[in-house]
């Protein structure tokens, strides 16, 4: 008698029956509870780091860049949380090939049981179907949205095979040439989203170009992640087998994919036999090791951060030396300290201070007779106001021009060499700071108007400057009009009804067709000569008079007839008085000279500060934003962006 009941053929026939429904029922129940899932703890490599570095590049970005051009980097980054979450004790290795390489055939061959439909009806595998050899990877299969139904266990072989391949989860994708636009979908979804890959290609269609232009050739930095199997060397004679599979490395190579020989980096190629079984045992051994290194997550991930980085780099590497030179900043202050007139204001300053040496030390005869000539000559400017009103205008579209002029200029040298994005944010800082520019000029120079002078701006003034010339730091553009407090107010450089100025200590204005510095002191500052060289003149005077007065009484005989002294006291201060003029205006002309410096020195200072804060400022922080993006760019990429 039979020690165990099931030695009967009708026992064998149940027992066959059952397991063959147990190979088609789900091995992971979709009401499995949770299973115990080992925490993802990556290694002390670098991409954590390199994670946050992309992380903190998206965000920097978002406000510069599309949404399209960083939607990868996005893809990248949620694809990267989402595999941290779940088990890193699986592997989950993707089995893809075309139609008629074997796949399906290789896939039942490492799970040791008819898991897979195989047969001469293409396409056979019409949806993804895994295998675990371990618990706990519903996690990943769900994230590969592989239904229960679709989920199977390995046949249990050999102890020592069983153990090298704890944790692999395989997964068998249809064919990536399938007639069937869905199948396609299918397969580029869960390759975006398994550890590695096994490409299975056949003796027939190695070097079909659909594989390599689509897949090998976009994921060559996925090398080390990626397993090349010639399969059907059986169909090969003699020699043909290891000819096809140099040409298929040659291929390879040509794809840019690094092939992983004597422990290299990189892909691994091997030939074998789905249908004998010749190399399967190799493969198995291969992916035990690969398995059990428990890196390939990381591997992928990694290869994926460097993709997305590729794609990145044209807008964020510059092509050459970048940034807001001191040299530009100068030009930039020189063109606008030219636009408003800094120099010639400084001339106009210099003259003022010579006028009021020359009459606080001149004859009182000379300066009774500019008082004459100021006058008529105000009087003509008044009537040609009309006729002038052309070239103000003229003079005020030059002057804004410059302006532009030197806004566009700074922004082109800021914005030479940036990727084309941040040369766009760059070019857009600084026109819009321009846009108020010159609103901003005309109301700190309106400010600085009740700081001039009482005689600057008054009718003399305006007489004396005419003398010099409309080429002043002003421009005219009409009669000045005195406003509500009593000040002359002329029309702005650049148009509109304020005198332009540069800043708030110094500022250009124009009255009655001249120019009138605004901002300096009250009073140009009086040298400690000046009462002397006015107690001589004063003296001279006094000669002149009273040698005047004693050759009157001589002639009327009122006085004792002797024309030689009264003659000379006249005549040494007729001389004089000219002498002592010109001794003070020669001694003037160093002090008017640096005070026409330091107004222009201010005025320029003044421009800089506006152009500064309205362009430079914003121009710098679009660099600034550039430059730390940049670092950022370098700390994903995990190189120079120099290429060095």
């Amino acid at each position: 008698m039979p020690s165990h009941w099931d030695d009967g053929l009708i026992a064998r026939r149940a027992a066959a029956r059952a397991a063959k429904a147990a190979e088609r029922e789900p091995a992971v129940p979709e009401d499995e509870p949770g299973p115990e899932v080992e925490a993802y703890v990556p290694s002390g490599g670098t991409l954590r780091p390199r994670l946050e570095a992309l992380r903190e590049l998206v965000g920097l970005s978002r406000a510069r860049l599309d949404q399209g051009t960083l939607a990868e980097a996005g893809r990248v980054l949620e694809e990267a949380a989402a595999r941290q979450r779940l088990s890193s004790r699986h592997t989950v290795v993707a089995l893809a090939g075309a139609t008629g390489s074997g796949k399906s055939s290789l896939f039942n061959a490492l799970a040791g049981a008819q898991i897979s439909d195989t047969g001469v009806r293409r396409p056979t595998t019409s949806s993804p179907i895994a295998c675990s050899w371990t618990d706990g990877a519903a996690g990943l299969l769900d994230r590969l949205a592989i239904p229960g139904r679709l989920r199977r266990r390995p046949h249990a072989g050999t102890a020592a095979a069983d153990a090298a391949l704890q944790g692999l989860v395989l997964v068998d994708l249809p064919d990536h040439d399938s007639a069937a636009a869905g199948h396609r979908e299918q397969v580029d979804r869960v390759l975006a989203l398994v550890d590695a890959v096994i490409w299975v290609v056949d003796p027939e269609k190695y070097g079909d170009a659909a594989l390599h232009e689509r897949y090998l050739r976009p994921l060559a930095g996925h090398a080390e992640v990626s397993f090349v199997v010639l399969n059907q060397i059986d169909r090969l004679p003699g020699e043909a087998a290891d000819l096809v599979l140099d040409d298929l490395r040659r291929l390879l190579d040509e794809d840019g994919m690094a092939v992983g020989e004597h422990g290299d980096p990189g892909a691994t190629v091997l030939a074998l036999s789905a249908l004998t079984g010749e190399g399967v045992g190799e493969l198995r051994e291969l992916l035990g090791k690969f398995v059990q290194e428990r890196t390939a997550a990381q591997r992928r991930l990694s290869a994926d951060v460097d993709a997305a980085a590729a794609r990145l780099r044209p807008v964020y590497v510059a092509e050459g030396r970048s940034g807001l030179g001191e040299r530009a900043r100068e030009e930039f202050t020189d063109r606008l300290a030219d636009a408003v007139g800094a120099s010639a204001a400084g001339q106009a300053a210099e003259r003022e201070w010579r006028r009021n040496a020359g009459r606080a030390c001149g004859t009182p005869w000379l300066r009774l007779w500019r008082w004459y000539e100021s006058t008529r000559r105000l009087g003509g400017l008044e009537r040609m106001g009309q006729v002038l009103t052309p070239a103000r205008e003229e003079e005020e579209a030059t002057a804004r021009q410059r302006v532009e002029q030197a806004v566009r200029v700074v922004a082109d040298d800021a914005a030479g060499g940036l990727p084309d994005p941040w040369a766009q944010a760059v070019r857009e800082a600084a026109y819009n700071g321009a846009m108020g520019l010159s609103e901003a000029l005309d109301e700190l120079a309106e400010k600085a108007g009740s700081a001039a002078p009482a005689p600057a701006r008054g009718r003399r003034a305006g007489a004396d400057a005419a003398g010099a010339g409309t080429a002043g730091a002003g421009s005219a553009d009409g009669a000045a009009k005195p406003d509500g407090g009593g000040r002359t107010r002329g029309p702005g450089r650049f148009g509109g009804n304020r005198s332009r100025g540069a800043g708030a200590e110094t500022g250009v204005g124009s009255v009655k067709g001249s120019p009138v510095l605004l901002g300096r002191p009250a009073k140009p500052p009086r040298p400690k000569w000046w009462p002397a060289a006015v107690v001589v003149q004063a003296s001279m005077t006094l000669l002149q008079i009273f040698g005047g007065l004693w050759l009157v009484g001589q002639i009327a005989g009122v006085l004792k007839p002797g024309l030689v002294v009264p003659a000379l006291v006249m005549l040494a201060g007729v001389v004089g008085g000219p002498l002592v003029e010109w001794a003070c205006a020669a001694a003037a002309r160093g002090p008017a000279r640096r005070y026409g410096q330091e107004v222009e020195r201010r005025l320029r200072d003044a421009a800089a500060g506006c152009g500064r804060a309205r362009v430079l400022d914003p121009v710098a922080a679009e660099l600034a934003r550039y430059r730390e993006v940049r670092e950022r760019y370098g700390a994903v990429t995990e190189l120079s962006t120099t290429g060095r």
